[in-house]
C-alpha cells in the first residue's frame, strides 16, 4: 500500500481544499498520473501518483480542507480494489407510539383575573378586557358568573391553524445553494481586509486615446509580422505606469509596520478574470522589457490563468496593479487595492465623446481612468499628479520611449 499525500503547495500556502477527484476508487492508476485537484488560495494544484496500482481508497472527500503531508488516498500496488464492506442491516422500524391522552384544559386564571357579574355589567381587570378585545368578544354580553383569562387567550383546538411546520432556513425550489471555492473565499476576505486596513481613496481623469489608436492602426501589421504578437493597449499603459512610478515612487511601495518599503523594481500585476475568480499574475521587470515582450507575457499569463496553469511564483511579488474593466464594458469604477500594494490603476471603455480641442468641439475616443491609493503614505497631490503623468504619456506615445 502507498499513501498519497498532499504535496508542498508553494511559499506561504499551508492548506488546500479537495477540488475534485480525477480517479474513483477501484480505478487503475499509472505512475505520474494526476489523480486529484487541490484548490489553494491562489492556484489549483494537481496531485500526482508516485506509483502505479489500484486506487484502493479515498480518505478525503471533495470540499474537505487538507494540510501539507496529509494522506488523501491509498494506492495498492498491482492489486485489486477491496470489495466494499457489506452494509449493516437496516434496523426494523418501531411501531408508532400511541399518542398520550389529550392535554387537560388549562387551569382557571387566578382570582385577580376573574370578574364576577354584578347587575348585568361585567367588571374585569384590564388584562381580561384586552384579551377579550383581541378575540372580538364583547365582555358585557357574557352571561357566565366567571370570566377566565386563560379561556379568552387560548382558542379551541379546532380553531387553531394546522399548517405543516417549515424549517427555519427552508429554501425555495427555484433557489440553489453553491459552495464558494477556496479562491473565491480568499478573494472575499482580502477585499474586505483591504478596505478595513487601508485608507483607500480614488481619483479620476480621462485620456484622449486618439494618438495611441493612430499608432496601433499604423504599426499593428508590421508589429505582428515582426514579433508574432498583437499590439494592444496594455503595453502602452504598462509603460506609462512604470514611467509615472519612477516619478512618484511611494506608489510603488508598501507599508511594513512603521516603515515604508520603497521598491526600485517594477513588477506590474495584470488582473485577469477567470471562471474561478480574479487573479493577478505579474509581469516582471516591466521597465526592462519592450512592448512586444510585455504583450507576449500578458497573453501567456492570461491563457495560463484561464487554464488554471499558473504557478504560485506567477502571482507573488507584484509592486503595482493594472485592471481593465473596459473589456467588459465598464465606463467607470473604483478599483480595490491589491494588498500589500498601495496603488492600482483602473482602465475603462473607450467611448466617442465630444470634447473641446483648441476652442473647437470634436468627437474623440475617450477613456476614464481611475487610481485607487492608500492615503496613509500617498498624498492626494501625488495621486493626482501620478494620474496626470499617465494621461500625458498615453496622449503622447513617443514619450513612453523616454519615460517608460
Amino acid at each position: 500500500m502507498a499513501e498519497v499525500k498532499v504535496p508542498g503547495l508553494g511559499e506561504s500556502i499551508v492548506e488546500a481544499t479537495i477540488g475534485g477527484w480525477l480517479k474513483s476508487e477501484g480505478d487503475a492508476v499509472q505512475a505520474g498520473e494526476a489523480i486529484a485537484e487541490l484548490e489553494t488560495d491562489k492556484v489549483n494544484v494537481e496531485v500526482i501518483a508516485d506509483e502505479a496500482g489500484i486506487l484502493a481508497s479515498i480518505t478525503k472527500q471533495v470540499g474537505e480542507t487538507v494540510g501539507i503531508g496529509d494522506t488523501i488516498a491509498v494506492i495498492q500496488a498491482g492489486g485489486v480494489a477491496p470489495a466494499p464492506a457489506a452494509s449493516a442491516p437496516a434496523p426494523q422500524a418501531k411501531e408508532p407510539e400511541k399518542p398520550e391522552a389529550a392535554a387537560k384544559p388549562a387551569a382557571s386564571a387566578p382570582l385577580s383575573q376573574v370578574a364576577p357579574v354584578a347587575n348585568g355589567n361585567v367588571r374585569a381587570t384590564p388584562s381580561v378586557r384586552r384579551a377579550a378585545l383581541g378575540q372580538g368578544v364583547d365582555i358585557n354580553q357574557i352571561q357566565s358568573g366567571r370570566v377566565e383569562l386563560a379561556n379568552l387567550q387560548t382558542p379551541p383546538p379546532s380553531a387553531q391553524p394546522q399548517a405543516a411546520p417549515q424549517p427555519a432556513s427552508a429554501e425555495r425550489q427555484d433557489e440553489e445553494r453553491v459552495r464558494m471555492s477556496r479562491r473565491r473565499i480568499t478573494i472575499a476576505k482580502r477585499l474586505v481586509e483591504a478596505q478595513h486596513t487601508a485608507a483607500m481613496l480614488t481619483t479620476f481623469n480621462e485620456v484622449d486615446m486618439t494618438a495611441v489608436m493612430d499608432v496601433r492602426k499604423r504599426r499593428k501589421e508590421a508589429f505582428k509580422e515582426k514579433h508574432n504578437i498583437g499590439l494592444g493597449f496594455m503595453s502602452f499603459f504598462t509603460k506609462a505606469v512604470v514611467g509615472a512610478l519612477k516619478q512618484f515612487p511611494r506608489l510603488n511601495a508598501e507599508i511594513q509596520g512603521d516603515d515604508m518599503l520603497l521598491k526600485r523594481h517594477y513588477d506590474i500585476g495584470i488582473a485577469v478574470a477567470t471562471e474561478g475568480g480574479l487573479v493577478v499574475p505579474v509581469v516582471r521587470n516591466a521597465d526592462r522589457i519592450g512592448f512586444a515582450d510585455i504583450e507576449r507575457e500578458i497573453a501567456s499569463l492570461a491563457k495560463r490563468a484561464r487554464d488554471n496553469k499558473l504557478g504560485v511564483e506567477d502571482l507573488q511579488g507584484g509592486t503595482f496593479t493594472i485592471t481593465n474593466g473596459g473589456t467588459f464594458g465598464s465606463l467607470m469604477s473604483t478599483p480595490i487595492l491589491n494588498a500589500p500594494q498601495v496603488g492600482i490603476l483602473g482602465m475603462h471603455s473607450i467611448q466617442q465623446r465630444p470634447v473641446a480641442v483648441n476652442g473647437q468641439v470634436e468627437i474623440r475616443p475617450m477613456m476614464y481612468i481611475a487610481l485607487s491609493y492608500d492615503h496613509r503614505i500617498v498624498d492626494g497631490s501625488e495621486a493626482v499628479r501620478f494620474l496626470v503623468a499617465v494621461k500625458q504619456m498615453i496622449e503622447d506615445p513617443e514619450s513612453l520611449l523616454l519615460e517608460g
